[in-house]
């Protein structure tokens, strides 16, 4: 799935969240689930892909981000649930397995 994305990682159910930007959707998410990104997502366990969003651009995907990370958490999680609304794991809907990697 390489293609502007934004996207959003969730530790566990309404648990902290993540908002970030890529070009290769696959990729980073297996990098957030491997632990190989320091920082935010691996201190606090943010490793569940709840919900993306592909972009014709990477400047619209870059807007598109930092208009989420602006919202209140209570639109995010609106968000998430209407297209995902038992937060399931949607990385094995975009790689077409359960694994990382």
């Amino acid at each position: 799935m390489k293609q502007p994305c934004v996207y959003i990682l969730a530790s566990r159910r309404n648990g902290t969240l993540y908002t970030g930007v890529t070009s290769n959707l696959v990729q980073r998410v297996w990098q957030h689930k491997g632990d190989f990104v320091e920082g935010f997502t691996k201190e606090y366990g943010v490793h569940t892909l709840v919900w993306f969003e592909p972009h014709e651009s990477m400047e619209a995907a870059i807007g598109r981000e930092k208009a989420i990370k602006s919202w209140r958490r209570a639109w995010k999680i609106d968000l998430i649930e209407a297209g995902n609304p038992t937060w399931r794991d949607l990385y094995a809907s975009i790689t077409g397995s359960q694994e990382p990697g």
